[in-house]
């Protein structure tokens, strides 16, 4: 079975962004950009490119990931891409590829962190409006914003 899992380390670019769905799912989204540095074998330079991701979470992760992170923050974000879809008011098609977080947290390398627990709903592990249903075929998937993403 194929896997589409994919884990980046990068800095925060702007402040997270929250929002609360319809159903009253919190979302956020962050943006970070992941450096690559390398020397030139040829010239002895040091090169260097930079990737910037968008990324979605949902539910207690949201709130707390709005709640912890500001602009600048490295941090390491585990989850899958996914292409999302969606029209403008003015009738344009866009698309973009994001990575959709299971894990959001922050790089310890060079920065500390001081851990608060978040209480949970007794006897539950895991919560299952923490995670958006995926779409089916082309349908809308349950989680996309009502109007353009962020």
């Amino acid at each position: 079975m194929p896997d589409n899992t994919i884990t980046v380390v990068g800095n925060i670019t702007r402040d997270p962004e929250l929002k609360f769905l319809n159903s009253g799912q919190a979302a956020v989204r962050i943006s970070i950009a992941v450096n690559r540095r390398w020397q030139n074998r040829q010239t002895q330079e040091w090169e260097e490119r930079v990737s910037y991701f968008e990324v979605a979470g949902y539910g207690s992760m949201a709130e707390n990931a709005a709640n912890s992170l500001t602009k600048g923050t490295r941090v390491l974000v585990t989850g899958r891409l996914e292409q999302r879809s969606w029209e403008t008011e003015n009738g344009d098609k866009r698309s973009i590829v994001e990575i959709n977080a299971d894990e959001i947290a922050p790089s310890l390398r060079f920065a500390t962190a001081v851990v608060t627990r978040t209480p949970r709903a007794e006897g539950s592990n895991f919560s299952s409006s923490d995670r958006p249903a995926a779409p089916r075929n082309n349908e809308p998937s349950s989680y996309a914003f009502d109007e353009e993403p962020f």
